[in-house]
C-alpha cells in the first residue's frame, strides 16, 4: 500500500513578506498543495494521509470547494485527513457541514475514530481539533484499531500545549505508521514506524531547511518512509564569520557566492559573527533597511533583486586594550576598559565592553 503523508499545509497563510511577496508566497503555497495531488495521481498513490493543519485558520466555503476540486481530480487515491489546531473544528466551522467526495474522509471527531478502506486494506485511526489547544497527554488506551491488514494512526500534536506525547508512547501503540503533524521541521520519529512530515512549504523566517512530504509503503514486511523535498523556496540563515581582515567588499562577495551557490528564489538572513577591525564599518549592513530587504541591496549592483530578509551584524571589534589603557588611564576611557577587561573575548560582557569603547571612542572623534 503506497501512502503520501504530509501535514501543516497552511492554506490561506499569509507570510510576513513587504513588497507584494506576502500574495506571491500565498498562492506558491496553493500550487504546492496542487503539485502533491498531481503527484498522487502520476505515481497512482493509493492513500493520502493529512496531519492537520491543512488551513491557517479556519477555512472559508470557497477554499474548501476549491480542495475538493482538487481532491476530485484523484482517481486511484483515498484521501484522510484531520482538523489541527490551527483549522480546528468550532461551532460554526464549514469542516461540520461540508460534503466530501465518496474518496474523501474527514475525521471530525474530537475523540479517535476510525476509517476503513477494505479497498486498500488499510484502516486510519485519528481525531480532529476542536480547541485551539489540547493539553491532555496522548491516552494509548482511548486509541482504536480498525479491522484491516494495515493500521495507522493519524496524530496532530506533540508539544505541551498541543497532545503532549514522546517517542516511547508511539513505541507502545500498534500501528504499522504514526503519521505526525504540527512540528514544521520534517524529521523520524521512530525509524520505519512514526515521523513528521514537516510543514508543506515555510510559514515563516524560522522554517529554515528543507520542507515537503514523505512517501511510503507498507506491505507485509513493514513500512519503509522516505522525505521528499517539495517546497518552492527555503529561508534559510546563513553564518558568515568575519576577521580582522575583513573588508566591506569582500562581505557582498560572500553574500553574492551564497545566494548564487543556494539559489535566488530563497528567502536569506546573514548573521555576521567573529572580530573585525575596529576601523572597518560595514556599509553593506549599515545602508541595508527594511525598504531594501526583498531587493538587491544597492552595493551588489544587480538588477533583479534577491530575497534578503536581514542582515545581523553581531561581529565584535578588535581593540588593543592594553594599548588603551595606557593611553587613557586617567579618564572615562581607561576606568572602563580597566572594569571589563579582564572577561574572555567569548563573553557577553566583552562584547558589552567592545560597544561601549566603540562609542566612546566614536564620540571623541566626533
Amino acid at each position: 500500500m503506497k501512502f503520501l503523508h504530509l501535514a501543516d499545509i497552511h492554506l490561506g497563510a499569509s507570510p510576513d513578506l513587504p513588497n507584494g511577496l506576502a500574495e506571491k508566497r500565498k498562492k506558491e503555497i496553493w500550487n504546492s498543495f496542487r503539485n502533491v495531488i498531481e503527484t498522487c495521481e502520476r505515481e497512482k498513490i493509493d492513500l493520502l494521509l493529512i496531519a492537520g493543519d491543512l488551513f491557517h485558520r479556519q477555512p472559508l466555503l470557497r477554499e474548501l470547494k476549491e480542495v475538493s476540486y482538487l481532491f476530485g481530480k484523484l482517481t486511484k487515491t483515498q484521501v484522510v485527513l484531520v482538523a489541527g489546531n490551527h483549522d480546528y473544528i468550532k461551532k460554526d466551522s464549514y469542516y461540520r457541514t461540508f460534503h466530501w467526495q465518496k474518496h474523501v474522509h474527514m475525521i471530525s471527531a474530537d475523540e479517535p475514530q476510525c476509517i476503513e478502506l477494505p479497498e486498500i486494506s488499510t484502516s486510519v485511526c485519528g481525531f480532529s481539533y476542536h480547541l485551539r489547544e489540547i493539553r491532555e497527554r496522548l491516552d494509548i488506551s482511548r486509541l482504536k484499531k480498525g479491522r484491516q491488514k494495515y493500521e495507522i494512526l493519524l496524530l496532530h500534536g506533540g508539544d505541551e500545549t498541543h497532545v503532549p506525547f514522546n517517542r516511547e508512547d508511539l513505541r507502545r501503540v500498534d500501528y504499522d505508521y504514526v503519521a505526525l503533524g504540527h512540528i514544521h521541521k520534517p524529521q523520524t520519529v521512530i525509524d520505519g514506524k512514526a515521523a513528521y512530515s514537516g510543514a508543506l512549504e515555510p510559514i515563516d523566517k524560522n522554517d529554515t531547511g528543507k520542507h515537503g512530504f514523505i512517501k511510503g509503503e507498507i506491505t507485509g514486511e513493514g513500512c519503509r518512509i522516505r522525505f521528499v523535498p517539495a517546497s518552492v523556496r527555503r529561508y534559510i540563515h546563513e553564518k558568515i564569520t568575519v576577521t580582522p581582515q575583513f573588508t566591506d567588499q569582500e562581505l557582498q562577495e560572500r553574500i553574492e557566492a551564497c545566494i548564487r551557490e543556494q539559489g535566488e528564489q530563497h528567502f536569506y538572513k546573514f548573521i555576521l559573527t567573529g572580530f573585525r577591525d575596529p576601523d572597518i564599518m560595514f556599509e553593506t549592513v549599515r545602508r541595508f533597511s527594511p525598504g531594501d530587504r526583498l531587493y538587491g541591496h544597492p552595493a551588489f549592483g544587480n538588477e533583479h533583486g534577491w530575497n534578503i530578509l536581514e542582515i545581523a551584524d553581531r561581529t565584535t571589534p578588535t581593540y588593543d586594550f592594553e594599548q588603551l589603557m595606557k593611553q587613557h588611564k586617567e579618564d572615562i576611557l581607561g576606568a572602563f576598559i580597566e572594569e571589563l577587561s579582564e572577561y574572555p573575548q567569548e563573553s557577553i560582557q566583552y562584547r558589552a565592553l567592545c560597544e561601549g569603547v566603540q562609542a566612546l571612542m566614536d564620540t571623541r572623534r566626533g
